[in-house]
């Protein structure tokens, strides 16, 4: 399905999300138009394992320190961007952020693919995010496919960390507290 260029809707280990092949231009002008969603936000991508991880993304020694200790789970690390991700799925950017998730839904349809998948969440820019089918479904009736594993667990969104130089920082506080993130690369 990703691999036609189509928007899937799928379950991750907090909520659900849209995926799209981010090498397809196309594809993610589609998600952003879907979305409502501005094309200067860099979109997110869930990877099936550390081989799909490190084709999008250039690993620091944080962010494999990081990975280690986090993944699967909820922890997005923000990584410099392989040049075969479309520009598009940057923001505008030169950064992307990465994660392997604890659901094998979400990962089954990353390896599936044959590579990351985008992983933004399944819902209209600014709305609430959807923890079921049906709310995908209320919010966006016009994405191609849903992959409807259930209800995702819900809970907070992901952690977001940029690892891409240097020091590690915060972006976006969520299921990881960050104060666990600082003390795991001790």
């Amino acid at each position: 399905m990703v691999r036609a260029g189509l928007v899937v809707a799928f379950p991750t280990d907090t909520l659900y999300a849209l995926a799209v092949d981010p090498r397809n231009a196309a594809a993610v002008r589609r998600l952003f138009e879907l979305k409502g969603r501005p094309d200067t936000s860099a979109l997110t991508l869930i990877a099936a394992d550390l081989a799909y991880v490190r084709a999008a993304g250039h690993m620091t020694a944080h962010a494999e320190r990081l990975a280690a200790r986090w993944w699967p789970g909820p922890l997005t690390i923000v990584v410099r961007a392989m040049p075969i991700l479309a520009r598009e799925a940057l923001g505008g950017g030169s950064t992307v952020g990465i994660r392997i998730p604890d659901h094998a839904v979400a990962t089954a349809l990353a390896r599936d693919a044959g590579f990351c998948v985008t992983g933004t969440s399944a819902n209209r820019s600014g709305a609430t995010a959807a923890s079921t089918a049906a709310a995908v479904l209320a919010s966006l009736p016009d994405v191609d496919a849903i992959l409807d594993a259930g209800p995702s667990r819900g809970g907070l969104t992901s952690t977001i960390v940029n690892a891409a130089d240097g020091d590690v920082t915060l972006i976006r506080a969520g299921a990881v507290p960050w104060e666990r993130v600082l003390k795991s690369l001790k």
